[in-house]
């Protein structure tokens, strides 16, 4: 169970609840075990008074029933009323334990959810902390697993079987002590059971560990596999493939009901064991018992107290089994979520701080070969951009044109040579202040599902109250109009991934996005392939003036005319293969050349 020892500072953070909840679970099993002793003596004082009775010999040694043995000895109270009295003393002992039970929880379940707001809020945060590497080697569904799945089951170990543990641990214990305190012979027989219902606890916690790490595995697959199959829904349709993704989700959640029914079945074993040892000390009880109390009848209300004692143990002595499957299946989540914990990012933040850049950047020697594929991005890369320019980065697919984007904004960093901006080593910078201080539109563009506004001012450190920024960057990428005749305008809710709009309409409201950030450095990846001629030179247009003292790169397959750039870079295998102005490539007849001659012909036709 090491693993779960890492929940201990939580339960030190609850402290006052964990330990007020401890005390009140101890007072209430202590107050459960008072009535089977009044009970007891109720019977004895009756069997006394019954013709050739004797008064019972047992000392009691706790205080309440000592104080009514007492009673009953002072000739204050008549017969009748020392038995009202104890009944009455019951029906308060139950009354108090009842309310001590309420507490008992309010304390130590809901100190339970306190550390599972935590819980989800570390394994979240820690989300935030990793970089782009490890969400392109885990599947979404493993990582929501994790957030909902590994952490509620956490939550049954610091909430219910914490409790469960406590409260059968003081009630064994109270019980065993009165009952070896009464009769220590009569107990070793009556407990004779419990050493075989411990050890098959032991065998079959054994099995529940193993088969709970198995199931905690599958689950993640199948939320994976129904993960993709809600996000690609659209593909699944157009593809026709709806049987095929069933059968699929049906093979996984087959292999997952095997093994939860056979989970279910080891724990199912545990209930009628539980029932059948319970059921032997009853009977030895009854039956060992019966024959003291046949040659001393005085006997007859300690029999009566073991009885209760044995029924009062059957429910801790059962939720043994269920207590030991829900830390065997939270520690088996634990070690999920401590695994996860450990995974320290690839990229650091560095911790200069930073107020404004100026838009140098400066490529040194640079390479970037992709850890997860091994794949070179871009290879020796060289390059100065001074403040204020506009870049334009051509190349084929693959040619290594998002890798400068990802190195841009730290989602990678070199695997050699150095970055610069401003002449610093972006890797000094706070990765926050970087990637605040850089308008990035990425080649896929994510919209949530919220208001459009929303979506807009998702990169903005507090919301903007005057409307007029806003207006300006929609007008900037050309969306305005289109926003406008929405039903609810800014204020219209878009769908998951913003599949009310069209592609063209997603693209812009990612500039928009950018734009409205008035950052320091523009990056446009690929963010116009949606928009047809008309609307993109719309946009450069705008854009040229809204951004002409700034720096901005823009990342295509393809040359914008109507756009002035400072520098045109072509791409190749990862590798600067031309560099120069539009006149100087031109010129020069390669590779820019061709592409221009190729795509002036395509245009035409």
């Amino acid at each position: 169970m090491k693993e779960l020892s890492v929940l201990n500072v939580f339960f030190w953070k609850y402290r006052f609840r964990f330990f007020t909840g401890i005390l009140l679970v101890i007072a209430t099993n202590y107050l459960a075990v008072l009535s089977p002793q009044i009970t007891g003596y109720v019977v004895n004082l009756v069997q006394a008074k019954l013709p050739g009775g004797k008064p019972a010999t047992n000392v009691n040694h706790d205080l309440i029933v000592s104080l009514i043995s007492h009673l009953g000895k002072s000739n204050q109270f008549s017969f009748t009323s020392l038995i009202t009295f104890c009944s009455i003393t019951i029906l308060v002992l139950a009354i108090i334990r009842s309310v001590f039970m309420f507490f008992m929880r309010q304390t130590i379940i809901v100190m339970s959810r306190h550390i599972e707001f935590d819980q989800k809020n570390q394994v979240y945060a820690h989300y935030q902390k990793l970089d782009t590497e490890f969400y392109k080697t885990h599947s979404t569904g493993d990582l929501m697993n994790r957030m909902s799945e590994d952490v509620s089951r956490v939550r049954m170990y610091t909430g219910p079987s914490l409790m469960y543990l406590i409260n059968l641990i003081s009630i064994i214990g109270f019980c065993l002590f009165n009952m070896f305190t009464k009769d220590f012979t009569l107990s070793l027989y009556v407990l004779a059971p419990l050493p075989v219902l411990a050890i098959t606890i032991y065998i079959v916690n054994t099995v529940i560990n193993k088969k709970s790490e198995e199931i905690q595995g599958q689950l993640s697959d199948l939320t994976t596999n129904a993960q993709e199959s809600y996000s690609g829904i659209r593909v699944i349709k157009s593809f026709v493939q709806e049987t095929a993704m069933l059968g699929f989700f049906k093979k996984n959640s087959e292999l997952y009901r095997k093994n939860a029914v056979s989970l279910a079945s080891v724990e199912a074993f545990y209930t009628p064991t539980m029932s059948l040892m319970i059921g032997l000390s009853t009977l030895l009880t009854i039956y060992l018992g019966g024959i003291q109390a046949y040659h001393d009848p005085s006997k007859v209300g300690t029999i009566i107290e073991f009885v209760f004692y044995i029924n009062m143990l059957t429910f801790p002595v059962s939720a043994i089994g269920l207590t030991a499957s829900m830390i065997q299946r939270a520690a088996a989540s634990q070690k999920r979520l401590n695994e996860f914990l450990a995974i320290k990012p690839s990229i650091f933040s560095g911790n200069k701080p930073l107020k404004k850049l100026l838009g140098d950047i400066t490529f040194e020697n640079v390479n970037l070969v992709y850890p997860h594929s091994g794949i070179n991005g871009i290879s020796n890369f060289n390059l100065q951009i001074n403040a204020g320019q506009k870049v334009l980065v051509l190349g084929k697919t693959g040619s290594g044109k998002s890798s400068i984007a990802q190195l841009l904004t730290r989602m990678y960093d070199p695997s050699s040579g150095v970055l610069k901006m401003d002449g610093i080593d972006i890797k000094e910078f706070s990765i926050t202040d970087l990637r605040q201080a850089i308008g990035y539109v990425q080649q896929d563009v994510f919209l949530f599902s919220d208001a459009v506004k929303n979506n807009i001012e998702f990169g903005l450190n507090q919301i903007i109250k005057n409307e007029s920024d806003l207006i300006e960057a929609t007008q900037t990428a050309n969306v305005y109009n289109e926003i406008d005749k929405l039903p609810n305008k800014f204020e219209t809710l878009i769908g998951e991934r913003g599949t009310t709009l069209s592609g063209g309409q997603k693209q812009r409201v990612a500039i928009s996005r950018a734009i409205i950030k008035k950052p320091s450095i523009y990056l446009f990846d690929d963010c116009l392939s949606a928009v047809d001629a008309k609307t993109e030179q719309s946009i450069l247009s705008n854009l040229g003036k809204y951004i002409q003292d700034k720096t901005a790169i823009f990342i295509t397959h393809r040359i914008f005319y109507t756009f002035h750039f400072d520098l045109i870079i072509y791409l190749e295998d990862g590798k600067i293969a031309e560099m120069g102005t539009h006149e100087s490539l031109l010129a020069k007849d390669g590779l820019y050349a061709e592409l221009y001659r190729i795509q002036q012909t395509h245009e035409e036709v």
